[in-house]
């Protein structure tokens, strides 16, 4: 059994005991979270769509941790115009582990 969840602007597929980084949520280490919005549902009969979301459909997880992801480098350079900017970037995500998917 997967769902089809949206959070933070983006889509995971996800299952019972699936370990997903999404967008920082702001909440602690141990804290529940459920995702309402669920896309889809696949079921034992077959998959359940919704549109756009799946009615009483909840999807239950455990906060593992808060960071920030690896370092990338943005580098802008123009050629020939002395024009040089060096900047760099961490992501912050939740860990999250899919604990239950109730449709």
């Amino acid at each position: 059994m997967y769902a089809i969840i949206e959070t933070g602007g983006k889509q995971y597929k996800v299952q019972e005991g699936d370990v997903i980084y999404i967008e920082k949520l702001g909440l602690n280490e141990g804290d529940s979270v459920t995702f309402d919005r669920v896309l889809a549902v696949s079921k034992a009969d077959g998959l359940v769509t919704g549109s756009p979301l799946v009615s009483g459909a909840k999807v239950s997880g455990k906060v593992e941790k808060e960071g920030k992801g690896a370092k990338i480098i943005v580098y802008k350079y123009k050629a020939k115009k002395n024009y040089r900017r060096k900047q760099g970037h961490r992501q912050p995500y939740t860990k999250v582990t899919i604990g239950k998917i109730e449709a």
